[in-house]
């Protein structure tokens, strides 16, 4: 007797990405998609047991960065290693298409100055093997991974490409020039990017200090660039505000975009603790914006932004003092050796961070709260927790306890500093989670290889927040699903139900375990990158086929590019797959 589906689930307690309650059944899937939810008769070429087990649709992450790393490597992790199913690359505004022959390296220079990712990694990596956005959706399209990817035209490489040096010299744009622009977004779009990204935040730079191309452009740009996904009928603006703006000048820039293009706009919403007010106004405003008719979403994380520091990564405390050059390239035995040094202990502990990008020397200098990371990873910190409070308790200046601390574990140590406190961050972002115009994201995966790892929020929320919080799972399932599914235009995906695709997870929830990041070289050049595991997933599946079991890959690839927006299965598909 043939079989008549390719895996059944049986068994499981569904979370099916709605919000509606829980309830237990079987799930079906046939060539990708999945065929029939309820009391499943039939055999399969596999059935997993879900007894006892929680059943949600994969999990979609919207802003990541792996626009470099799908054209070397076919694993998606960290993303991968957490549920995701689907990830939006193309964010913030930097990528590598468009992009002519002698531009390559200014946009290898471009992300390792905005995304942390080592130049000799992308040169040896990234093949370059395209020139206009749709011939890089064309090399995208040959690529096979271990889950989905779409991608958006990023707007520092446009700018460049239609103006050329005058763009990277951040130059304003002739009116011929923004007709350009304009042409080349409706293009991409079309060609099947699922819109445009730009970024306005000040901290995005070149390593070298200059500012991204896209940063300082004015309204009439910004507005050439929507206009292009009027041109097209569709399409997402993606924008990283200025973090040093205040949100009033901010939201109403993408009010304008919204209102005079006529497309969803969503932007990262991120606490400052410079502009403690903004938070609010951005929430009230984006309340508002969509109380008027329009569509405007902020991403927002589950937790404050970690910024790891270690010796083995891009920063620690005293990376940018004078007397740390000489060393910051030994391998890491021998720079532990070199630190345990009185004299150069004593002098790193005195200097100050000296650098000719003011963003990182920024960053050094405004260190707030450092945490040591334990295994399982706990994100919880507690004030008293950390080492400026042990240093206080102990009566020792606190840069000592911070260098000690670092040569720890033979200085495989990994601190941890959050620019803002735990609870507070948790009680703001709270009344957040489950509305649709705040879409949990922000991970990041696929960049800041030595610096952020936070691409793993999708296990947070489950082992960790969900039972601090005493969140309700449906709303936490439907955050990490079909909300963030919807807010770029892909409604085939995010839901359990008939005739969507066959995207899910098995989960054991209380095995869930969310272990410390780690330090792995095994990128091009032998660069390194922060990975983090997790434990509890039983299966992840991506159109009907089985990439994760118990956390480990399982060599099948059949993620693939998403060539554009996707439409909601209709009554007439769902009842093609029935197979009685």
């Amino acid at each position: 007797m043939s079989q008549l589906y390719d895996i059944i689930i049986r068994g499981g307690t569904i979370v099916d990405g709605s919000g509606g309650a829980p309830y237990v059944a079987d799930v079906a899937l046939k060539d990708g998609v999945i065929a029939r939810i309820g009391a499943v008769q039939g055999s399969a070429a596999e059935e997993i047991d879900a007894t006892g087990l929680t059943v949600t649709p994969g999990f979609v992450d919207v802003h990541t960065h792996y626009d470099g790393q799908i054209t070397w490597e076919n694993r998606l992790a960290p993303s991968s290693d957490h549920g995701v199913t689907t990830v939006i690359m193309g964010n913030c505004g930097v990528g590598f298409a468009p992009v002519r022959e002698g531009d390559h390296q200014m946009m290898i220079k471009l992300m390792e100055g905005v995304e942390d990712i080592p130049e000799v990694v992308m040169a040896e990596g990234v093949p370059f093997n395209w020139k206009s956005f749709p011939d890089y959706l064309d090399a995208l399209e040959k690529r096979e991974a271990d889950l989905d990817f779409a991608t958006q035209i990023p707007h520092s490489p446009l700018r460049v490409y239609v103006m050329g040096e005058r763009g990277a010299n951040l130059e304003p744009p002739t009116l011929e020039d923004l007709v350009e622009m304009r042409r080349y977004v409706s293009e991409a779009v079309k060609a099947g990017a699922l819109g445009v990204a730009s970024s306005r935040n000040l901290f995005h730079r070149f390593r070298s200090g200059a500012l991204a191309p896209s940063v300082t452009t004015e309204t009439d740009e910004v507005l050439a660039l929507a206009e292009g996904l009027r041109d097209a009928g569709k399409g997402v603006f993606q924008c990283n505000p200025n973090l040093d703006n205040d949100a009033e000048t901010e939201l109403a820039l993408f009010r304008t975009i919204a209102e005079q293009a006529g497309c969803p706009v969503t932007f990262s919403l991120i606490a400052m603790p410079t502009r403690p007010e903004n938070w609010n106004k951005y929430v009230e405003g984006v309340k508002q914006a969509n109380a008027d008719g329009l569509t405007v979403h902020a991403q927002y994380m589950p937790r404050p932004i970690g910024v790891l520091y270690g010796l083995d990564l891009s920063f620690n405390p005293f990376s940018l003092n004078p007397g740390f050059r000489p060393i910051a390239h030994l391998p890491l035995a021998e720079k532990v050796e070199r630190m345990r040094d009185p004299d150069l202990r004593a002098r790193l502990i005195a200097e100050e961070p000296d650098d000719p990008n003011p963003a990182f020397v920024g960053l050094l200098k405004s260190i707030g709260d450092l945490y040591v990371m334990t295994d399982p990873a706990d994100y919880d910190f507690r004030p008293e927790d950390s080492l400026q409070a042990k240093a206080a308790r102990e009566g020792r200046p606190e840069r000592e306890v911070i260098y000690d601390a670092l040569l720890e574990d033979g200085g495989k140590a990994i601190l941890c500093s959050y620019s803002i406190g735990v609870q507070t961050y948790l009680d703001m972002t709270r009344p957040l989670i489950g509305r649709d115009e705040f879409i949990i994201a922000l991970g990041d995966g696929g960049a800041h290889y030595g610096m952020i790892c936070d691409a793993a929020y999708t296990t947070y929320m489950l082992a960790g927040r969900r039972k601090r919080d005493g969140l309700d799972l449906p709303v936490v399932v439907k955050a990490l699903t079909s909300q963030p599914a919807r807010s770029v235009g892909l409604l085939d995906r995010g839901l359990l139900a008939e005739g969507y695709k066959a995207d899910v997870n098995v989960i054991d929830l209380d095995r869930m375990v969310l272990h410390r990041p780690q330090v792995r070289a095994d990128l091009p050049a032998g660069g390194k990158r922060l990975s983090q595991r997790s434990q509890g997933y039983v299966a992840t599946i991506v159109s009907g086929v089985v990439t994760y079991r118990d956390g480990r890959a399982t060599g099948a690839l059949p993620g693939r590019l998403v060539r554009g927006t996707r439409g909601a299965p209709s009554r007439a598909a769902e009842k093609r797959q029935e197979l009685v």
